[in-house]
């Protein structure tokens, strides 16, 4: 019993214990309902019951900790526990106002990169987030000063343990049997709940806290197959259609060339002699045998027109940061323009956003694959055998094969995935010595490394540019800097400084190229050079509406934001129209088909755009554009081209196709299934 001033004892009010109960839980769920608003402006009604219900068990799950100790050490625990999930709710926050995605604690250790070499963007993206950040710190602060007073003085007995442990599962128990007995619409919630790790998908859906557990529960014990696949879930997928099933689309042509090309009529497939079924009957491992069954009975691209037209060009392929339809200007970036309109020009090219930013988007790219969530998918593949690694593939056929980037050697695990692909790799700090500035310098890189390849008789080379990154500014971003002058005119006319920093990074990618297009010609090896161009992701580092000022018009952000532009130009052609649906994931097959290179359409999920296999642009929340329609996953809707036929359960079987993709995708990496199909030690 404490005593008063005057020493007096006096009887202490004993705290309401509702409060103590209610409060955290109530706490985590309104932290929640911040995110979700502050990252998608709006709610999904199912969402906000299952949030709630695992809020509950979040919440609870903290109470029933801090009720473990005495009031001090109690409070004390639950401060703790608290700031950590403040500071959970906040990092995303403040990720998806930079990346428009959610990080992964795959991405933690990367961490100390952001705080040193990315400080700047960091610090902006906190400044961008600051009053979402004071909204999520409104509940730690009352627990903090006040939860001292409504903490209970003595321990929770063991009734009252039992009790609270029951309640926790009740909430535990009855959310996730809601969840998985709700099977409506195309992407229901059990499909999500179930199935692999997708935080776009899980977070509007089940919220930070528990899209973070779906994260541990899959590292940690995996995820059935027959759940990522869809297998699992009947009333999501309809069982008649098979995993190996290429979705009813009609043929089209989509090709429109502008120069006549002779016709052939029947074309061989981009297969290579691999005997699956004699695999199968070697194997004891029935996941494997599973990944050869799919990958047996996958349909093949098939060659074309087009095929081996650039045989035996040299390659230089180019993922360059940030670039985007937005840097394309005539007035501004007169080479990238040249090139985007006197090659192959795709009218309906889409680079999609992945997990890991940069990293994925290179992944996607090079590879023609789709990374794995939860993981650095490239970084990942660094001890796993990739034969269809172009320096893997270009250098039996007689080229050097190269690869650059202007700035850290090791970011992403650069010095462990690119040498895994066949190439001789240097880049800032290791073999590349560029003046180190933020960011550095695409001029400087090329007046650099050409040298080293251009008397070659065959070479392909790769970069992966810097030039281009945000911030858009023109004091954190030396590039910006630079070009100031030259974009002084869009600062007069009125846009903003954010747009006309952009052209002006990208202008300097774009003297980058002038100079290697000069060094080719002056060289006499352009007319037998390949260039092929795209970026890694598009320019985040923008506001929407900075976007727009830039394009001209309003888009949407669910699929129109990833409309960009992909160059395929050689300085002989002719401008060639394609208006095929395509994506990121698609360029490394189109590359190998016009190089006439063999390889396997089966073991990769892009496709040639070329060849006249059916439309798709998959992106990572499992939304799809084909050539009848698109489905949006965020609302679970898909949306019929005009004038088209939708055969009934379309959307359901294409999404069955896609998660397939995304499934047998990431099997390839965790499995290093390549080196089982080749018998590589």
């Amino acid at each position: 019993m404490k005593k008063d001033r005057k020493g007096k004892h006096v009887v202490e009010k004993e705290p309401n214990k509702l409060w103590f109960y209610l409060f955290v839980p109530l706490a985590v769920f309104f932290m929640e309902m911040v995110v979700m608003w502050h990252c998608f402006h709006k709610f999904m009604a199912w969402g906000v019951l299952y949030t709630f219900l695992f809020s509950v068990v979040f919440g609870l799950c903290i109470v029933f900790i801090s009720s473990l100790f005495r009031r001090k050490g109690g409070h004390a625990a639950m401060v703790i526990m608290m700031l950590i999930v403040t500071l959970i709710m906040g990092t995303q926050a403040v990720y998806f106002t930079i990346f428009k995605t959610f990080t992964t604690l795959s991405q933690a250790d990367m961490a100390g990169d952001a705080i040193g070499t990315f400080w700047r963007e960091t610090l902006n993206g906190i400044w961008n987030t600051k009053w979402t950040l004071l909204v999520l710190f409104i509940p730690f602060l009352i627990i903090v000063f006040f939860g001292k007073r409504f903490h209970p003085d003595k321990r929770i007995g063991i009734v009252g343990a039992i009790a609270l442990l029951l309640v926790i599962a009740i909430f535990q128990v009855g959310g996730t049997q809601l969840a998985l007995a709700n099977t409506q619409g195309v992407m229901s919630y059990r499909y999500v709940y179930n199935g692999e790790l997708s935080p776009m998908l899980s977070v509007p859906r089940f919220g930070v806290l528990t899209t973070l557990r779906f994260e541990i529960r899959n590292n940690l014990l995996g995820v059935p197959s027959e759940k990522q696949s869809g297998k699992a879930d009947e009333p999501d997928i309809p069982e008649e259609t098979e995993k190996t099933d290429e979705p009813d689309i009609p043929e089209e042509t989509v090709i429109e060339p502008t120069e006549e090309i002779s016709v052939i009529t029947e074309y061989d497939d981009n297969v290579l002699e691999i005997d699956f079924d004699a695999l199968i009957a070697e194997e004891s491992d029935d996941k494997i045998i599973d990944m050869h069954e799919y990958f047996r009975d996958r349909e093949p691209t098939k060659q074309n027109e087009y095929t081996g037209i650039y045989k035996d060009y040299n390659l230089i392929w180019i993922c360059a940061e940030g670039f985007s339809r937005y840097a394309v200007s005539e007035q501004y970036t007169p080479t990238l323009y040249k090139m985007a309109n006197e090659g192959f020009v795709f009218d309906n090219f889409y680079n999609p956003i992945w997990y890991v930013s940069t990293s994925d988007g290179e992944y996607t790219t090079m590879m023609g694959l789709i990374p794995k969530s939860g993981v650095r998918s490239f970084s990942y593949s660094g001890d796993k055998y990739m034969p269809f690694g172009f320096g893997h593939m270009l250098s039996p056929l007689g080229y050097t094969c190269r690869a650059y980037h202007n700035h850290t050697y090791d970011y992403y695990g650069r010095d462990r995935s690119h040498p895994n692909l066949g190439y001789d790799y240097k880049a800032l700090g290791r073999g590349l010595d560029v003046k180190k500035t933020w960011p550095e310098s695409d001029v400087e890189m090329m007046e650099k490394t050409v040298p080293e390849y251009i008397n070659d008789a065959k070479f392909h080379t790769y970069y992966m540019t810097v030039s281009g990154h945000l911030e858009y500014n023109f004091g954190g971003n030396a590039m910006s800097s630079k070009h100031k002058a030259e974009v002084q005119p869009m600062l007069d006319a009125g846009y903003s400084e954010a747009a006309a920093a952009y052209v002006a990074c990208n202008m300097e990618f774009d003297q980058s190229m002038k100079y290697l297009i000069d060094q080719l010609q002056a060289a006499g090896k352009l007319d037998k050079t390949l260039f092929v161009i795209s970026g890694d992701h598009y320019p985040y580092g923008l506001e929407k509406s900075q976007m727009e000022e830039l394009l001209g018009s309003e888009f949407d952000e669910d699929f129109e934001m990833f409309r960009t532009t992909l160059i395929i130009w050689n300085s002989q052609m002719e401008p060639t129209h394609v208006e095929k649906y395509c994506s990121s994931l698609d360029v490394m097959p189109t590359i190998l088909n016009l190089l006439g290179v063999e390889y396997d359409s089966r073991l990769i999920m892009g496709q040639d755009i070329l060849s006249d296999s059916p439309a798709l642009i998959e992106f990572n929340n499992k939304s799809y554009i084909t050539d009848l329609g698109r489905y949006n996953s965020r609302t679970d809707e898909f949306i019929p081209n005009e004038g088209v036929t939708v055969p009934e359960g379309y959307a359901a079987d294409m999404l069955k196709y896609v998660t397939d993709e995304f499934s047998y995708s990431a099997k390839i990496l965790e499995n290093d299934y390549y080196a089982k199909v080749f018998k590589h030690e």
